[in-house]
């Protein structure tokens, strides 16, 4: 026997399905499905005009896909990104590409970028390495005391640029929105963007702590879907072809 609890929850996952029910809507949803993205940016990469943008996000927004937040870099753009619980009711296409290595950066790559590869090289074979925009002199010694609350093998590396670390086959995962967009305005992209906070800036072990959440259940999701590529590492610096 239906309860009145099975009708709210069929109602809400045909709320859902409805507003899939739409080409442009389902093609937004594949860009969101791995990353955050402008309503700008997912024109561009759409085709699509920025009013028939605003139109198709309103229509997710009320079916509960979606959240919005500020950049905390420019301040004048926001960023989109879908509410993934709500993903979980979904079968999403356009999975990532193999990659022969993974690079998260961050602005300083002093405490996201360093987390995120210690807990993707727990979570997937292929290789992960980090830089930043604007490197720190050192690891932040809050991204160092997370990792061992958490029992991460973090392995901190001297922060350093982006120049040399880059190549071809990588999968860039940007991991602060101040980095996303130096990135987008030097062209090298797009990869994948998470707008996780920066906890040095809160500088609390608290932050550290919902960085490391964000960074998890981001990663646990995504690494199922890299699929390694077969490594000619050539192009690496020295230190990335032995340790990545």
């Amino acid at each position: 026997m239906r309860t009145e609890r099975d009708g709210e929850a069929l109602e809400r996952r045909a709320a859902l399905f409805a507003a899939l029910g739409e080409p442009g809507r389902l093609a937004i949803v594949d860009v969101l499905a791995w990353g955050e993205a402008s309503p700008k940016e997912l024109g561009d990469r759409l085709g699509m005009a920025s009013n028939l943008v605003a139109h198709h996000l309103k229509v997710l927004d009320d079916a509960g896909l979606l959240s919005r937040h500020r950049s905390e870099g420019d301040r004048r753009r926001s960023y989109v990104a879908l509410v993934r619980e709500r993903l979980d009711e979904l079968v999403v296409a356009g999975a990532p590409p193999a990659a022969e290595r993974v690079v998260f950066v961050c602005t300083q790559n002093s405490a996201r970028s360093q987390l995120a590869v210690a807990l993707w090289n727990a979570a997937s074979p292929v290789p992960a390495t980090s830089a930043g925009t604007d490197p720190a002199q050192r690891v932040h010694p809050g991204a160092l005391a997370v990792a061992r609350r958490r029992h991460l093998a973090l392995v901190p590396t001297p922060p350093r640029g982006l120049d040399g670390v880059l190549g071809p086959t990588d999968l860039v995962v940007t991991v602060c929105d101040s980095a996303h967009e130096h990135l987008a305005r030097e062209a090298r992209g797009p990869g994948l963007h998470w707008s996780v906070p920066d906890p040095v800036v809160q500088g609390e072990p608290a932050a550290f702590d919902r960085a490391v959440d964000e960074l998890t259940d981001r990663i646990t999701r995504l690494a199922p879907f890299v699929q390694p590529r077969p490594q000619s590492r050539a192009h690496l610096p020295a230190d990335d072809r032995r340790t990545s």
